[in-house]
C-alpha cells in the first residue's frame, strides 16, 4: 500500500514537472515578460504613457526615454518577437499599463519563418492583434510602425512592402490611428537600403539609424 502511494505521488511529480517543462517550450520569451513585471512591481510605470511594443528594433531602443523627452514613454520591445508572440502576451505586457498610446513595431520576423508567410499573413496577424486590443479599450489610440528595410532581408522585401501597403490601408479606415513609414526615408538615392544605418547584422540599427527613426516617429506621438 505505501509503495503504491509513494508510487502515485513520483508519478504527479513528474507530471508536474512535465507540464512545467512544456510549458516553458510553448512560451517563448517568457523570461523577458517576467523581467518586465519584475521591473513594474520595484519601479511602477508611468500612468497615461505612450507604450512601444514589439520586436528588437524596439528592444535596442536603449535610449527611446531620451529620444522623446517630452513624452513618458514604456519600451516593452522583446527579443526576436513575432506578432502571435506581442498577441500571447498583449495581457502582460500592453493591456495593464492602460496607455495614452500604443506605437507597434512588429512583423518583420513573422517573414522569417517560412515561405508559406505573405504579406497578407503580417497583415492578417496585425489585424488580430488590433481587434484584441481594441475589445479591451475600444478609442485606443494605436500606430503601427512600418516594416524596415533591412539590407539581410532585402530579399523579403516585395513581402514587406505588401504587408506595409495592407496595413496602412486598413489603418486608414479606423480611428484614431497611424501608420508611420520608416521604409523610404531609410532608403538611399538608389533604392536601396543605407548600410550606414545599420550594424555588422545587417539587421538591427545603429545610433544613425535611431535618429531617422526618432524624427519620423515622434509627429505622430500624442501629447
Amino acid at each position: 500500500m505505501r509503495k503504491h502511494i509513494i508510487t502515485k505521488l513520483l508519478l504527479g511529480l513528474l507530471l508536474i514537472q512535465t507540464a512545467s517543462l512544456s510549458a516553458q517550450v510553448q512560451r517563448p520569451y517568457w523570461n523577458e515578460i517576467l523581467a518586465f513585471k519584475k521591473q513594474d512591481s520595484l519601479q511602477p510605470p508611468a500612468t497615461n504613457a505612450i507604450l512601444f511594443v514589439g520586436s528588437s528594433s524596439f528592444r535596442g531602443w536603449r535610449n527611446v526615454s531620451e529620444a522623446f523627452p517630452s513624452y513618458a514613454i514604456i519600451n516593452r520591445g522583446f527579443g526576436g518577437s513575432s506578432l502571435p508572440d506581442v498577441i500571447r502576451y498583449a495581457e502582460d505586457i500592453i493591456l495593464p499599463y492602460q496607455p495614452k498610446q500604443v506605437v507597434i513595431y512588429c512583423g518583420e520576423n513573422d517573414l522569417t519563418m517560412g515561405d508559406s508567410i505573405t504579406g497578407k499573413t503580417v497583415f492578417e496577424r496585425f489585424k488580430t492583434l488590433f481587434t484584441l486590443l481594441r475589445s479591451q479599450q475600444p478609442q485606443l489610440p494605436i500606430a503601427f510602425v512600418s516594416l524596415k528595410p533591412s539590407p539581410s532581408r532585402w530579399h523579403l522585401r516585395d513581402k514587406m512592402i505588401d504587408a506595409n501597403k495592407r496595413i496602412k490601408k486598413f489603418l486608414r479606415k479606423q480611428k484614431n490611428t497611424a501608420f508611420i513609414d520608416v521604409w523610404k526615408p531609410m532608403l538611399n538615392g538608389e533604392g536601396l537600403p543605407k548600410q550606414e544605418i545599420f550594424l555588422k547584422d545587417n539587421l538591427h540599427m545603429n545610433a544613425e539609424g535611431y535618429v531617422i527613426w526618432q524624427k519620423v516617429i515622434e509627429p505622430f506621438l500624442l501629447k
